[in-house]
């Protein structure tokens, strides 16, 4: 009986989250977004000084 019921208790528990997956796809997108900006930044100042 007791079997049954620490089986239940398992299936009704919550899978672990990975918080360290998390934190590492957050600073993996925040690296991208910041990269991106750099280089459309660079190349704004380049097509700006090429021109004019």
């Amino acid at each position: 009986m007791e079997a049954t019921f620490d089986n239940l208790t398992r299936a009704v528990a919550q899978p672990h989250s990975d918080v360290r997956a998390k934190i590492r796809a957050i600073a993996l997108n925040l690296a991208g977004k910041l990269l991106m900006g750099i280089a459309i930044g660079l190349g704004i100042a380049i097509g700006l000084a090429i021109t004019g």
